[in-house]
């Protein structure tokens, strides 16, 4: 069977589709990051909407497309936000399915938009299951966080505003959970510059995507990070095989590498992000010597960490010393 992957037409599409709504992020060039990082770092911000997430572009793009008189997902927190919100904006029912002990962060924005939250199943793709009944049940349109390609080529839309903001963009570091934002991300900035190439960074507690890649073949892998944006038990479909076709490498970090990051940003960006929203500066720093010299995009996703956790970040020693850069 033919899958049909993200375009950069596909991608323009959903950009004019979703604009009214989800105005441009911004996009700055970072004097610390770059400094230590010994390369010409971006960063791409996409905490600054209603949902404080990307998760609200591909939402939206895939509820205006829904033709239902109700949505339903399932969602760590921040796909679910999008899909409360953008079924508010189109006045829509929404269910949202979150497994048990949610984030609150995430499972409080989600009430206030109205939605209706069902908490089931000991993980993201076992509430998945419980929603899908739920669906099918109620003849809502299931918004999938992993299998809709309206939802791949709206979280796109954030690769081609770079693209059309920056020439000569030599890498784009993603965080990735399920894998659609480093496809939709590569099918936009590649479509637009050719050269360019696109990393995902998963967390190493749960690292099924990135272990997928390298397979070649999805496989099942236990998730249990801290990083909810980033939990993916079990590959879907369209989501491997976009990522198979179009990102150039996956890579994995520790949980406490992703906290450090939280408090790296806090200090030499000012930006507050979620463990998930830090991955990209994780594993750019990781991999830093692959990118010295060159002009580097991070994709900052998410900004709902609860107090506990940044706590946690602030505690731990970040990524670098600004005494060691500046």
């Amino acid at each position: 069977m033919t899958i049909a992957l993200p375009t950069l037409a596909g991608v323009r599409k959903a950009a004019k589709a979703i604009r009214p709504d989800v105005p441009e992020t911004p996009m700055v060039r970072s004097e610390i990051l770059s400094r230590a990082l010994d390369a010409e770092v971006w960063l791409k911000n996409e905490t600054v909407n209603p949902v404080a997430s990307f998760k609200l572009r591909g939402a939206l793009n895939a509820v205006l497309q829904a033709g239902s008189d109700g949505v339903v997902t399932s969602s760590t927190g921040n796909h679910g936000q999008g899909v409360a919100y953008a079924a508010r904006l189109a006045g829509l029912r929404a269910d949202i399915f979150l497994p048990e002990t949610p984030n609150p962060v995430k499972k409080g924005m989600i009430a206030a938009f109205g939605a209706t939250i069902h908490e089931v199943g000991y993980d993201l793709d076992d509430a998945k299951d419980h929603a899908k009944r739920f669906c099918a049940e109620h003849g809502h349109a299931f918004i999938d966080d992993g299998e809709s390609l309206a939802v791949m080529e709206g979280a796109g839309t954030i690769g081609l505003e770079a693209a059309q903001a920056l020439a000569d963009i030599d890498a784009m570091i993603v965080p990735m959970g399920s894998g659609n934002l480093a496809s939709g991300c590569a099918a936009a900035l590649k479509g637009v510059q050719p050269k360019a190439r696109v990393y995902a960074v998963q967390s190493a507690a749960a690292p099924a995507m990135a272990e997928s890649f390298h397979a070649k073949e999805p496989v099942e892998r236990p998730a249990a990070t801290l990083a909810d944006g980033l939990e993916c038990r079990v590959p879907a479909g369209l989501a491997f095989a976009a990522m198979a076709a179009l990102v150039d490498d996956a890579w994995l970090v520790s949980d406490e590498a992703l906290l450090a990051g939280v408090h790296t940003l806090l200090e030499c960006a000012h930006a507050l992000v979620e463990p998930a929203g830090a991955a990209a500066l994780s594993g750019a720093w990781a991999h830093r010597e692959e990118f010295a010299g060159r002009r580097i995009v991070l994709l900052l996703t998410g900004a709902n960490i609860t107090a506990e956790l940044m706590r946690e970040a602030m505690a731990l020693t970040p990524l670098f010393s600004l005494d060691g850069v500046i």
